[in-house]
Formats: C-alpha cells, sequence, structure tokens
C-alpha cells in the first residue's frame, strides 16, 4: 500500500492532466441472465474516468437476499479481471466501479463497490463524487458507534442510506432521505436484492444516463457505455432525480430533489475533457462541443499558421473545429502509445522527464518547418505543456502557437475534479503572457469566459474552477483529498 501511495504522489507531480473521479454502471437483466460480463465490458468503456481500481458487486434477484458476489482490486478493468473471475460472478443484478481517488487514498480497501449485509438484506453502492459535509456526515455516524472499514465518501453513503432503509418503506425512499442530508456532487448506483437504483445530485455535476438491451436496464455515467455493450439510450438520469427500476420492468421517478435548470450546475469539463467524445450528456454531444470550442477559438484568436494540431485525446476535436474555422490544414503531429493510459508509473524519480515522450511522440515530417497551432484542453500546472512544446521545436517546428478549449484555471475544485490549490495552478497571479514564457510558446490564448455557455446551448454550468464562484459554499475544511500535499 505504502509503494502504492508513493508510485501515486511520483505520478501526480509529474502528470499535469486532470483526473476525473470514476465512473459507474448498473444493470438488471429482467431474464435472469448473469451480467458481470456486461458490467466488464460497460467499465472497459468507462476506463478512461478512473484506472487506479475497479470492481463488480452481483446478486441474483430470485436467490437469497444476503447473497452478494464481488471482486474488485487495484489497476486497470482488464488486469482485475479474468474470464474465470468474471464466470465465477453469478447474478442478473449488478453494480460496477472504475476509480481514480480524489478523495481517500489509493488502495484496495478503497475500491468499489460496496457491498453491505445490513437487517433488510443486501446493498451494492458505485458513487462518483464528492461530498463537501463528508467529515460531518461521517461523525455523526461514527457517533452512533458505526465502524469504517474505508476512507471513502461512498461508505458514507451507504450508512445513511442503510439506516434510513430501516425507517423507511422502501430502499429508494432511503435512498432519497440520504439524499436530503448529502451535499456536494454525485451519482449513485445502487443494488438492493430485488431493485436497482440510480439517483444524481440535484446539482447534476456528474453525468448519468438510462439504457436498455432486450429485456435488460441499464444505468451508465456515459451513454459510450451503452454503445459498447449494444444497448440502446432511453435518457438521462435528470439532476436531483432518484429512478427505480424494478423486475416488472417499469422505471419509477421521483423528482422531489431537483432544481430549476437555471440552478443546476454540469461540470462544464465533462465536455471539454473527461467525457469519451462519443458520448451525449444532458442532449449535448461531447464531440459537438468540442468542435464549438475549436471554432470559438479560431474566431477570438487567430493566428497565422500552416497546420492545426492537436494534443490526444480531447484536443483532436477542438484542432478539428479551430481548422474548419480557420481554413488552415488540420494535422496529425502526435502519435499516442496505445498501452499506456491517462496514468502510468514511472519506476524511479530519474526517468520522470521521459514521461511525455512515453505516451507521445512526434510525427516530424508533419510539423518540420512548419508554423503551428497547437490545440489542448487545459493548463494545469504547465509542465506538460512545456514539454509538448518542446517535443515540437525539436522536431523543427518553426512557431509553435498554443489554443486552450478552456479558460485559465484559478480556483481549487471541491466536486470531484482534481483541480488543486490556487497556487500550485501555473494561471495564478500570473498573466497570458507569463505563462506562454514558462511553457516555451510563440503565441498563448485560452477560451474566452463567455464561450462556455456556447459550447452546451440552453445548459447550467458549473465554472467555479475558472471564476471562484461555485453552486454552494466550499467547505471550511479540506476534502479534496491527497493531491493537495
Amino acid at each position: 500500500m505504502v509503494k502504492n501511495q508513493e508510485r501515486m504522489h511520483h505520478q501526480r507531480e509529474v502528470d499535469s492532466k486532470l483526473k476525473e473521479e470514476c465512473g459507474v454502471f448498473g444493470i438488471y437483466d429482467l431474464d435472469g441472465a448473469d451480467v458481470a460480463s456486461a458490467i466488464y465490458y460497460g467499465l472497459f468503456a468507462l476506463q478512461h474516468r478512473g484506472q487506479e481500481s475497479c470492481g463488480i458487486a452481483v446478486s441474483d434477484t430470485n436467490g437469497p437476499k444476503r447473497s452478494v458476489s464481488s471482486h474488485k482490486g487495484m489497476g486497470l478493468v482488464n488486469e482485475v479481471f479474468t474470464q474465470e473471475i468474471l464466470e465465477s460472478l453469478h447474478g442478473d443484478i449488478g453494480v460496477g466501479h472504475v476509480r481514480y481517488s480524489t478523495a481517500g487514498a489509493s488502495s484496495r480497501e478503497n475500491a468499489q463497490p460496496l457491498a453491505l449485509n445490513y437487517i433488510k438484506g443486501t446493498l451494492g453502492v458505485a458513487h462518483n463524487g464528492n461530498l463537501i459535509n463528508v467529515n460531518e456526515l461521517r461523525r455523526e455516524l461514527e457517533y452512533g458507534g458505526a465502524i469504517f472499514q474505508t476512507t471513502i465518501d461512498s461508505e458514507v453513503i451507504a450508512y445513511h442510506i442503510a439506516r434510513e432503509r430501516v425507517r423507511t418503506k422502501s430502499v429508494e425512499e432511503a435512498v432519497a432521505k440520504a439524499m436530503e442530508k448529502m451535499k456536494g456532487s454525485y451519482c449513485l448506483v445502487v443494488m438492493s436484492p430485488r431493485k436497482l437504483i440510480a439517483a444524481r445530485d440535484p446539482y447534476g455535476f456528474k453525468p448519468l444516463c438510462i439504457g436498455k438491451r432486450g429485456n435488460a436496464y441499464i444505468v451508465a455515467s456515459e451513454s459510450c457505455a451503452l454503445q459498447t455493450i449494444g444497448a440502446e439510450f432511453v435518457r438521462d438520469v435528470e439532476p436531483g432525480e432518484i429512478v427505480t427500476i424494478t423486475g416488472d420492468g417499469k422505471i419509477a421517478s421521483d423528482k422531489r430533489m431537483c432544481l430549476k435548470s437555471e440552478e443546476q450546475a454540469r461540470c462544464i469539463f465533462e465536455y471539454i475533457y473527461f467525457a469519451r467524445p462519443d458520448s451525449d450528456i444532458d442532449g449535448a454531444g461531447v464531440y459537438a462541443a468540442r468542435i464549438r470550442a475549436g471554432r470559438f477559438l479560431a474566431m477570438d484568436s487567430p493566428v497565422d499558421a500552416d497546420v492545426v494540431v492537436g494534443v490526444p485525446e480531447s484536443g483532436n476535436a477542438a484542432a478539428l473545429g479551430y481548422a474548419q474555422e480557420s481554413g488552415i490544414a488540420y494535422g496529425t503531429a502526435f502519435v499516442k502509445n496505445s498501452y499506456v493510459g491517462r496514468t502510468f508509473i514511472k519506476p524511479k524519480q530519474s526517468s520522470r522527464e521521459s514521461s511525455v515522450q512515453v505516451k507521445l511522440s512526434v510525427l516530424k515530417d508533419a510539423v518540420k518547418g512548419k508554423r503551428v497551432i497547437l490545440i489542448d484542453d487545459s493548463i494545469v500546472r504547465g509542465t506538460t505543456s512545456n514539454r509538448i512544446v518542446g517535443m515540437l521545436r525539436k522536431a523543427g517546428a518553426s512557431k509553435v502557437h498554443m489554443r486552450v478549449s478552456a479558460p485559465p484555471f484559478l480556483w481549487p475544485c471541491y466536486f470531484g475534479t482534481d483541480v488543486p490549490a490556487s497556487d500550485q495552478l501555473i494561471a495564478y497571479n500570473r498573466s497570458v503572457d507569463e505563462i506562454c514564457a514558462l511553457i516555451g510558446a510563440d503565441s498563448l490564448a485560452y477560451l474566452r469566459m463567455d464561450r462556455l455557455q456556447e459550447m452546451v446551448p440552453g445548459l447550467a454550468i458549473c465554472d467555479g474552477c475558472f471564476t471562484g464562484k461555485y453552486p454552494m459554499d466550499p467547505p471550511s475544511e479540506d476534502i479534496r483529498g491527497e493531491y493537495e500535499k
């Protein structure tokens, strides 16, 4: 465990790209077929949302109420699960999870989903997000005698649901009562002995959608996971909505927590970077949003150049949008190592400087002697940007003009994205010209703040990491996890 924490600490120092906290997946097959394999492929499609740990928990709705089969571990989905393990997980209802830790240490104990046995049967809980009042909720349970096995929000949520279930007539009612206490961002998938429940926080920070394949119903963080298993998209879970899927195939909805549309606050970085480009979130296509961002950059920050290139993967669509709007040729400047995820572990300190080169290499013929417009989704600490600009210059680019499809990060995030403290952000207390000099570019421009809303027309968004104005008051104590240390 200590070695793993040291390696992740080393990784965070080097890799200045942002991380999403996790992805959730749930399925209920009304025909009684085993669902572990479908969950596996669903998690595979959501791997970009978290690569530290993953897990699957399943149950048989026709079997004993206290019987849950589960497996979880550290690593990627295809590392943690084998064919033999999947075949041992029997059940027609189940939940799955992929995790990157922003709160709670990186350890097997903190892997999800959590499976609890209690007086009413079992609960399987998978959670995406960060509760800003988690310490308060944890203390309430601890003074009531609760003993925790993990340091994550999800166990606090599961205990509160279990405690409320003892007092209510149904598990969905217990979820609603627990949600009344929870502040922050969360998407939940809850497996009870006979029901699959999905819930989304009232602001809609994190995405969650419903799908259907034959006589099976699915809930997933992104619609790309539905496509992967051959399911059709039904609809998004609305912000503040609780959805219950039962054995008769009915989808019940409880909207008591819903806010007005203008009060909602979706994380804009789902559209800029986190989500896969083939996903649709709340009626807005991720790919189309990134194309629009690139077009806006070309309109607002034009520059003469020979080729427009993107930093894989999320920078590619924005680069294409810039090329379409500007008329400058779109090109490919980078080859990405397909066997390296968004994070990877370097064996020792001396190898850190090669981190970007391990992930990317430059196509010299594509940039040599050319004026290059480089599009990336963000600049956090500036380390990665500096190295990528340097790689292009070493490959022979005569000019490197950097354009960023997001505004400058100035404030931390408390809702499940690892935007660090302000003093760790390159844009904090620096001008654009100063940042440009630090990363070694010939020019630099960011997406204008007013363009964020135009990226996703009609959807209320959270832009707190750019403005310092959050949808709710930030916590008075640190709940954002080890990346601040």
